[in-house]
């Protein structure tokens, strides 16, 4: 088994409304030293053992999980003992 973490996130040229605003409201609660917030999504899946994992994953992303138009997406990818 495998475990997969995607991280996406906003391209630094999109504007992030969602960030400003937390950015606004920790400073709000004195937290200055704060100079930029970006929101983004964190995803974990569990995936059957098989041989082409990365381009599974690559696929998974690009065609689902990330909009690849204005998201970036990493990912990671851990081989488990399955439970």
């Amino acid at each position: 088994m495998y475990k997969v973490k995607v991280f996406v996130t906003l391209r630094e040229s999109v504007l992030d409304p969602q960030g400003t605003a937390v950015k606004g409201s920790l400073h709000s609660l004195s937290f200055e030293a704060v100079k930029d917030v970006r929101i983004g999504k964190y995803m974990e899946l569990t995936v059957e053992k098989v041989d082409n994992i990365e381009e599974m994953v690559k696929e998974m992303c690009e065609k689902l999980l990330a909009n690849v138009v204005i998201e970036d997406y990493r990912y990671e990818i851990e081989e488990v003992v399955a439970q």
